[in-house]
């Protein structure tokens, strides 16, 4: 089955978090995902306060930008989610916007490079294994975790080009995919992926794709829809984003599935009136629509 989700946008107050999470939760919502984008609001505080508000909704962050963290400070963060919430957070790693680390003195030379240590580093921190490393970038020395999970957790890796592509197939257990993708773009991030874990020997077992789907809904839906894409650079009518009703959307969810994706997670429009009904839409009206 296709997982659903939708995005909070941090473009909301923080406090408007609770009330939309606890909805998720009272409506069935598989998912809820929250962004850590600059200057807005921290990925890891919201996702606790979420996941301790609700019951059964899976906690999605897309995506901590790994300049801004020491991989030990972000396997900590990992592991005590997933031991106080067994399987209800979903953590996503990625390179983050260069200009905003750039603001922040944290740009890499090789945002690549970096990610890849990243991955390797907190995915065998998580595992509980005990490491030194000397890389170019992750500096451990006899680092391991006081408390590691009970259970494995799978870290997720964001990312658009090939490279990075590759490099989570390689390196992540799933991917996260930006709303800028069409279901062509996601059977070409699929193909990569899948070239990246055959080169890594890892070609065996699941492998998650996660893509996000700008969404309106409602008075003003197309016109709403519209001014995001032109706002992000993306032509409207190239097949990203849908503007519509409960069928409308569904069959936009379906086409992103039947091209690979294995969750498709509603971006509700920045400027999106009623957040808490777009949760309730999601859920009672697109969902029994997806297969």
């Amino acid at each position: 089955m296709t997982g659903l989700g939708v995005v909070f946008r941090p473009q909301l107050p923080p406090e408007r978090l609770r009330a939309v999470a606890r909805l998720a939760d009272d409506v069935g919502l598989e998912e809820l995902w929250l962004w850590e984008d600059c200057f807005l609001e921290g990925g890891v505080s919201t996702a606790a306060a979420a996941l301790a508000w609700t019951e059964r909704v899976r906690i999605g962050i897309g995506l901590l930008p790994v300049p801004l963290r020491n991989v030990a400070v972000t396997a900590m963060e990992a592991a005590s989610l997933e031991r106080m919430f067994p399987g209800r957070a979903v953590l996503t790693v990625g390179h983050g916007v260069q200009d905003w680390m750039g603001q922040v003195g944290a740009r890499a030379a090789s945002p690549l490079g970096l990610l890849g240590e990243h991955l390797d580093a907190l995915r065998a921190l998580l595992r509980g294994e005990r490491l030194s490393v000397r890389g170019r970038y992750v500096q451990l020395e006899d680092v391991a975790l006081d408390w590691p999970p009970r259970q494995p957790v799978d870290i997720l890796a964001g990312g658009t080009g090939p490279r990075t592509l590759r490099l989570s197939g390689e390196k992540a257990d799933g991917t996260l995919l930006t709303a800028a993708t069409s279901a062509d773009g996601v059977r070409r991030a699929r193909k990569l992926v899948e070239e990246g874990r055959r080169a890594a020997g890892r070609d065996a077992g699941p492998h998650r794709i996660v893509v996000y789907l700008l969404a309106a809904t409602g008075d003003g839906a197309a016109a709403r829809l519209r001014a995001e894409l032109v706002a992000e650079g993306i032509e409207p009518g190239s097949d990203v984003g849908v503007a519509g009703d409960a069928g409308a959307v569904a069959e936009a969810v379906r086409r992103l599935a039947e091209a690979g994706a294995d969750t498709v997670v509603l971006q509700p429009t920045a400027d999106e009136p009623d957040p808490e009904g777009f949760v309730r839409f999601a859920a009672e009206q697109v969902r029994p629509l997806v297969p």
